[in-house]
């Protein structure tokens, strides 16, 4: 019978204004990390994160503005949407082609109607961030 060596347990880690434990592994890691590079576990996202890091604010990111009218959109939704020409307006060429064949059946002029209503409904940046 040997005697086993002392062990000594880690040293425990403080955690500083940006760091955060895994969910999973409590591994400690950066406040914006979504993976963890330990265990691989996707961290959840809370609510209450700092909105600042290192004392610098983080900022949604700013979306351009659309090289594209919503207004026109919407317009050509309401009047030729059922030959799709919305579709190609907005850049979705493969959706456009479908709706011009299809238009002998009228389901892309009432498909069209709709998006007519989604389109003006629409917030600026939420149009600016989908039609780019």
């Amino acid at each position: 019978m040997h005697a086993e060596p002392f062990r000594s347990e880690p040293p425990a880690v403080t955690l500083g204004a940006n760091r955060k434990h895994c969910f999973a592994c409590a591994n400690v890691l950066d406040v914006r990390a979504e993976l963890c590079p330990r265990c691989g576990v996707r961290q959840p996202q809370l609510a209450a994160m700092p909105a600042t890091v290192n004392h610098i604010s983080v900022q949604a990111p700013v979306v351009p503005p659309s090289s594209k009218s919503k207004i026109a959109a919407a317009l050509l939704a309401f009047f030729l949407g059922g030959f799709g020409i919305h579709k190609f307006y907005l850049g979705r060429m493969a959706a456009g082609v479908l709706y011009f064949l299809f238009c002998w059946t009228l389901i892309p002029s009432v498909i069209a109607f709709f998006e007519f209503i989604i389109l003006l409904s629409m917030s600026d940046e939420q149009f600016d961030r989908r039609f780019p």
